[in-house]
């Protein structure tokens, strides 16, 4: 867990909280920054697209708060975490992802992060959560909440499945939305990835779970609670 005490706050005149956004889909941080523009509290001090690009960009800039992709490419970014922290211990890492499957959030909130945060989150909501995390408070979306709760409570957490291991992170997040009943054109909108892409992934994903369709996929992610 991260060595910053979670008491510490910042003083009110410190001006407005440094920010770092780490996601590998150049629009979506686009769309961040334009969000966190229009709130005076919030300052974003630099981006990465991948593991080792945020590491480099969130030692060199040395951020408050760094908003972190789950789902990165070289490492993941619990890795971006145990890179920085013994480094730069003083900064707070809120997850920002696509996935509320419970192995990403408590992997993540056990490599060090403050909080954890879906992209469903509004904007007022998601600028709030960063001077939460900055003032040294733990955030989570509601629903995610329940599962950290339940790890360090010592409750029986998510067991390693070797099926879903075969899966890379991305298929892993196609596989949950096509569960879900999503179309192919949501997916790829939520993914912010395309159509084309969507389908390469689920072709993948039917193979290596040696499954026919969307129907039995459905009902192997269902058997797993991973819905």
């Amino acid at each position: 867990m991260s060595e910053t005490k979670p008491d510490e706050t910042r003083p009110a005149d410190s001006g407005p909280v440094t920010v770092v956004l780490v996601d590998d889909h150049a629009m979506f941080r686009t769309g961040v920054r334009a969000e966190l523009a229009q709130a005076p509290s919030v300052d974003v001090v630099g981006e990465a697209a991948d593991t080792a690009e945020a590491v480099a960009v969130v030692l060199r800039t040395k951020p408050e708060v760094v908003l972190l992709d789950v789902h990165l490419p070289g490492g993941g970014g619990g890795e971006v975490i145990r890179q920085v922290h013994p480094k730069e211990p003083g900064v707070r890492f809120l997850a920002l992802s696509v996935s509320d499957a419970a192995e990403d959030v408590i992997g993540t909130i056990r490599a060090g992060a403050r909080g954890y945060v879906t992209k469903s989150i509004t904007g007022d909501d998601l600028v709030s959560a960063v001077g939460r995390v900055a003032d040294g408070d733990a955030v989570f979306s509601p629903r995610l909440a329940g599962f950290v709760l339940d790890a360090f409570a010592g409750t029986e957490a998510p067991s390693v499945d070797d099926d879903l291991d075969r899966l890379t992170q991305r298929e892993r997040e196609v596989l949950r939305l096509i569960a879900r009943g999503y179309a192919y054109k949501e997916i790829a909108k939520e993914l912010f990835i395309s159509v084309k892409t969507v389908e390469t992934h689920v072709s993948a994903v039917l193979r290596k779970l040696q499954l026919s369709n969307r129907y039995e996929l459905t009902r192997w992610a269902t058997d797993r609670r991973l819905v």
